[in-house]
């Protein structure tokens, strides 16, 4: 990202631990440059860092080395509550005894703000989170869901330059979560505000997030918009943790400037592409389950992108089913089909032999 769209600037930054036995990094030399307005996602296991850097961004953490600057200015020894941001926790935190509108008001009030200053802006807020009618309640009068948008209403009362939300959703069921992603996005969006997000979830994330660092072992494995780093991951570890994928471990036998020939243990995978790599070096082969097709006849070529097996599982999601194909080696290949049709004759089910098949521009290679 270019120096001048620079709002938020995470700049080579560490954070160590030390105990008797050592120390460790639990972030390592990371820097991203995030835009003004961006919501922007970390991501990664537990235990890799995601946490430990948002709790630096809110002045929690000192880091050992390294800059934070928010709109030009360095955050190093700014206490959290001189910092121009505000932070929602996964518990929401609600104080139980008050009001949604006292909630709201809380921290306007610790600043000492007028009274009728106050009054617009919970009022303000309110409307935002469209939650009018439920001021007058307790926390505990109010569904998952609502309590989420009473905590975020608090966040953004104070009209802090920087929005941080640690697994914001976590707490909702899964059918609530996916609505309340859509809810929480565009009362972000509305307000303007700049947003750095921390979840385990990468749904959560490819459907919030405008980018999303993948983290591993304190650092940025790769950085890009959802879409990006779906269909062009960087690494086994990225193209593994972000959505379902089948792996194949093979060799580069043939390299061109317009295509590529990928021997494995099943099949030999024909690429649309070069890769600008030495032939005979080890490689994996990333294919999305989406992208294979099945069916009981041979496809036209099955010299290249295609391999034949037996369905071994077959799991129905509703809106797409995956086969699980068990192929000569030992390995599966996982296939999803999408139920376009409310029932479908001669239906591929256990224990076939079927033929998997996909195109020259479906998979991705990866040498790391």
């Amino acid at each position: 990202m270019a120096e001048a769209t620079a709002f938020l600037r995470i700049a080579d930054v560490v954070k160590e631990f030390g105990s008797e036995s050592g120390s460790y990094r639990a972030v390592d030399s990371v820097s991203v440059d995030i835009a003004k307005g961006e919501i922007f996602a970390l991501l990664g296991p537990s235990g890799c860092g995601k946490s430990t850097l948002l709790r630096m961004l809110a002045g929690f953490e000192t880091p050992t080395s390294g800059h934070i600057l928010l709109d030009g200015r360095d955050l190093a020894g700014a206490p959290p509550f001189e910092r121009p941001i505000n932070m929602m926790f996964q518990s929401y935190a609600l104080f139980p005894h008050l009001t949604v509108w006292e909630n709201i008001a809380f921290g306007l009030r610790r600043e000492g703000k007028p009274k009728a200053e106050v009054a617009d802006r919970v009022e303000a807020m309110l409307k935002l989170v469209q939650l009018g009618k439920f001021a007058q309640r307790k926390p505990h009068q109010l569904s998952g869901g609502q309590q989420q948008r009473v905590a975020l209403a608090r966040s953004l009362a104070k009209q802090p330059q920087l929005l941080l939300l640690d697994e914001p959703l976590g707490a909702l069921d899964k059918k609530l979560r996916e609505q309340t992603q859509i809810e929480l996005v565009n009362i972000i969006e509305q307000v303007g505000v700049t947003c750095v997000m921390v979840t385990h979830d990468q749904e959560e994330a490819m459907t919030m997030a405008h980018r999303i660092a993948v983290m591993r072992d304190g650092r940025f494995m790769q950085i890009g918009a959802p879409g990006e780093l779906y269909e062009t991951p960087s690494s086994r570890f990225v193209a593994d943790f972000i959505g379902n994928v089948n792996l194949m471990e093979g060799t580069l036998d043939v390299d061109a400037a317009d295509h590529c020939v990928i021997g494995c243990a099943d099949v030999r995978h024909f690429v649309g592409h070069g890769i600008t790599g030495t032939e005979g070096m080890a490689v994996t082969v990333a294919l999305r389950p989406e992208k294979v097709a099945i069916g009981r006849e041979a496809p036209a070529d099955t010299e290249h992108n295609a391999v034949r097996g037996t369905v071994k599982e077959k799991s129905y999601f509703g809106s797409f089913t995956v086969y699980h194909v068990a192929l000569a080696s030992g390995a599966v290949l996982k296939a999803s089909e999408a139920n376009t049709e409310r029932h479908r004759d001669a239906e591929i089910t256990w224990g076939e032999s079927v033929w998997a098949s996909w195109s020259p521009t479906a998979h991705v290679v990866l040498t790391q």
